[in-house]
């Protein structure tokens, strides 16, 4: 449920301000658990973003090839191995330019740049941080709502 909980608290943080402009810039497709076709690799990130201006129109096909420019994983004691590294090494492959490693049992969040084919981290903020966070710069992330298990969550 944390790992529901973390997914659903960034699509309300970037979908009205990005996807739709309410709010926001708007200029991106943000999309939950696209399927990515990414040279050999089929992939299922938890979300993906596109700028419109590299994928002015949805595909219209049941899966993309397009490489996102920016993915967000949310980590799970099963799942976070392969998310550091396979996939890591996969989005670095296809050019993501941004990547998120969020971890809600922790409540952190790791902002990864492609920079040179390497991933550079930009910062790791936990806990009851507020972050505005590359390529989302606009908006607040409260990272204390990571996890539904504290008092104040609960009113």
């Amino acid at each position: 449920m944390w790992h529901a909980n973390a997914g659903s608290l960034i699509g309300g943080a970037l979908v009205p301000p990005y996807h739709r402009g309410h709010g926001g810039p708007g200029g991106w497709w943000i999309l939950y658990e696209p399927e990515l076709h990414l040279s050999r690799d089929v992939l299922v990130p938890d979300w993906a973003g596109w700028r419109r201006t590299r994928m002015p129109r949805l595909p219209a096909t049941p899966h993309c090839a397009l490489a996102p420019d920016w993915i967000c994983e949310i980590l799970s004691p099963s799942t976070a191995s392969l998310d550091r590294s396979r996939k890591l090494g996969i989005y670095a492959r296809e050019q993501v330019a941004h990547t998120w490693l969020v971890d809600p049992l922790l409540r952190t969040l790791d902002v990864l740049r492609l920079e040179g084919g390497r991933w550079t981290l930009l910062a790791t903020p936990a806990e009851n941080d507020v972050v505005r966070a590359e390529p989302f710069v606009d908006v607040e992330i409260e990272l204390a709502q990571f996890r539904a298990d504290t008092a104040e969550s609960a009113t």
